[in-house]
């Protein structure tokens, strides 16, 4: 796992609207980066719109917020259309930016084992390091939590 201090991984993902979003074109902002399972499910959904009616307050303390899973552009434009999410999902789709940030392996659901995102949050300071990191996130009251650390 990635280390308050350590340099965070950059990366190059395509949001939902198509743009790209590279982690280095973010230096001087504080970026909230949270990798969840899937779109529109009810946890990953839960977890997004409460990042969403906490948009406001982000911006205020200066955090770009980012949600980011292997669904495709397409996937997630429907899921941020359907609830009116206002911060870009970023389509990993090989898992190389959840991997770098030990966000990618080992799951189990109901018996079953198998591969797939780990629900974890990385805030990342204006350096580009490493401030602080959530692990096996509850989306409860998940970006209320983030919120009080910046």
């Amino acid at each position: 796992m990635l280390n308050e201090g350590d340099i965070a991984p950059d990366f190059e993902l395509t949001a939902g609207d198509g743009s790209t979003v590279r982690l280095a074109d973010l230096r001087g902002r504080k970026v909230v980066l949270y990798f969840y399972p899937r779109d529109d499910t009810p946890g990953c959904t839960k977890e997004a719109c409460s990042f969403r009616d906490s948009s406001e307050a982000y911006a205020a303390r200066g955090a770009a917020v980012f949600g980011v899973s292997a669904d495709s552009t397409t996937s997630h434009q429907k899921f941020s259309r359907k609830f009116g999410l206002t911060f870009p999902l970023l389509s990993d789709p090989d898992h190389g930016v959840a991997s770098a940030y030990h966000s990618w392996g080992l799951k189990k659901f109901m018996g079953r084992e198998y591969e797939g995102i780990k629900r974890n949050t990385f805030l990342i300071d204006e350096e580009g390091k490493v401030a602080r990191v959530w692990e096996a996130v509850k989306p409860d009251g998940h970006a209320d939590e983030v919120l009080a650390a910046l």
